[in-house]
């Protein structure tokens, strides 16, 4: 017998039930992935991947990327440097020259790595190596190119992006096929490129110049209100690897447009990282979006992984 006197278990003799298959339910078989042999196409493999969750999301993603080509809006991507150390240039090219691509955003460190993978072929140090010793960073030919560009970007009145992109391809680099600035100022496409100083290596290069640099930079953040301006009735942003820079940009963008009267809705956003961090979720997914202005997603993965898949759901997915 018990020791509480005053209180018994709740009874379960009139609970209410319902029949299962009555019940609306978020998984139903016909969701499910199906197997794929050896021999099937890569067409094949996307329809056999599970319509659910993150696939679903890529999924919209792409059908929505393929209407905003169709409708002429901007496709924007906007990078972090993650994105060209882990090999994905070829990919950006190709979709940019299938029309997936209108327009790239890039924070400080895209310009690094870029141009270095332009110029030599290769990029990324390793930091811990050379921390000690106070040589991280110091690469000669990177701080004199980008700081160079900066300089000549501000006295022409151009975009930080603009202006390496026609330094870079001035130099005639050996793996200007693998460098998506060169691909972008070959192709006449926006390429705008945002810098906080003393964030990126080339900041304390001798050649440095701050104001030539916030010049720039501020350019390239008008170019990219006008961009974002254009994505009303159909466009899409994708921001893929930055968790700072471009979502407080984007989002300064998104306010800018709208404090000048232009109406922004009927958009789409999406932030594609290994994690989803504060401010993309809420700078990029939530509030440019939110009252019905547009749709957001979040999908989380690695970059090497989710965009090749994205890549291949726009090229070979179902269309309909």
């Amino acid at each position: 017998m018990s020791i509480y006197e005053d209180i018994q278990p709740l009874g379960l003799e009139g609970v209410n039930t319902y029949p299962l298959a009555e019940r609306p339910s978020k998984v139903t078989a016909s969701d499910f992935a199906r197997p794929f042999g050896e021999d099937s196409s890569l067409r094949d493999f996307l329809t056999a991947l599970p319509n659910i969750l993150a696939v679903q999301s890529i999924r919209e993603i792409a059908a929505r990327v393929r209407r905003a080509r169709q409708l002429g809006k901007p496709i924007i991507w906007g990078i972090g440097g993650h994105v060209i150390k882990t090999g994905l240039a070829p990919l950006f090219i190709d979709l940019m020259r299938r029309g997936f691509v209108t327009a790239l955003a890039a924070n400080g460190s895209v310009l690094v790595h870029d141009a270095e993978v332009a110029l030599v072929g290769s990029t990324s140090e390793d930091v811990d190596a050379t921390l000690g010793a106070g040589a991280f960073g110091a690469a000669d030919e990177t701080g004199s190119l980008l700081n160079r560009a900066a300089r000549e970007g501000a006295r022409d009145g151009l975009g930080l992006g603009e202006a390496l992109g026609r330094v870079l391809v001035a130099s005639n680099p050996r793996h200007a096929s693998h460098s998506l600035l060169c691909a972008a100022y070959a192709a006449r496409l926006p390429f705008t490129a945002h810098v906080a100083l003393g964030t990126d290596i080339a900041h304390f290069h001798p050649q440095a110049d701050g104001a030539a640099l916030g010049a720039a930079t501020h350019t390239d953040f008008r170019l990219l209100a006008e961009l974002v301006r254009r994505l009303s009735g159909g466009g899409v942003y994708l921001n893929i690897g930055s968790a700072v820079i471009l979502p407080e940009v984007f989002l300064k963008c998104v306010t800018l447009v709208r404090n000048l009267g232009h109406p922004l809705e009927d958009f789409t956003t999406a932030n594609f990282d290994f994690i989803q961090s504060y401010r993309p979720l809420t700078n990029v997914v939530r509030r440019p979006t939110s009252g019905g202005a547009g749709r957001g997603f979040s999908v989380t993965g690695h970059h090497e992984l989710t965009i090749p898949l994205l890549a291949a759901e726009l090229l070979c997915g179902d269309s309909k």
